[in-house]
């Protein structure tokens, strides 16, 4: 069957931004959607997050993963971990390198293992803004594009969802477009 996992960012809930939205949608087309609240979302960390998502995480040929900032960085950590290739990863606002603020978070990774994330996703697309006011910008994701390679988009819309920046950004219709 057919499933998605969506994951939210620091300090973000599943009920924020255009996450309920995709769920939606996604279930219309008859996918089975995992939209988990992570644990300490004010301080993501990986030894909690890994564990957290392949505990309640189903990953077959027909998975999609779908992240948003800390959750789009945290899907390259997952894909180093798990052992099927998945259908798409798609990282909204992700970033490769530490961000600035908090560059000694467990969350913030400096060097993942390019060549064992490669092979785990069928396809990898990386959605960023050239005017991300947290620095996960198109640079970041040029990063990871010319890491991975994919489909890089550049948009103009700031992080794509932030309360601090208060962007509420309820729908992202170009996110159902994209998912095969």
């Amino acid at each position: 069957m057919k499933n998605a996992i969506i994951l939210h960012g620091t300090g973000d809930k599943s009920t924020d931004f255009w996450f309920p939205y995709l769920k939606s949608g996604l279930e219309k087309r008859g996918y089975e959607v995992w939209l988990p609240s992570l644990p300490n979302p004010e301080y993501p960390n990986r030894k909690e997050w890994i564990p957290f998502l392949l505990e309640g995480g189903k990953f077959s040929e027909e998975t999609i993963i779908i992240g948003h900032s800390a959750g789009a960085q945290i899907i390259l950590s997952l894909l180093e971990k798990i052992e099927v290739k998945i259908k798409q990863a798609i990282l909204v606002s992700g970033y490769a390198k530490a961000l600035r603020k908090e560059a000694d978070s467990e969350k913030n990774v400096d060097d993942y293992d390019w060549e064992a994330i490669r092979p785990k996703s069928e396809q990898f697309i990386f959605i960023n803004s050239d005017n991300d006011p947290w620095t996960c910008d198109d640079k970041q994701g040029r990063i990871i594009f010319d890491k991975l390679g994919g489909i890089q988009i550049v948009l103009h819309e700031g992080h794509m969802g932030s309360n601090y920046h208060k962007q509420p950004y309820k729908e992202f219709p170009l996110l159902l477009k994209l998912i095969g």
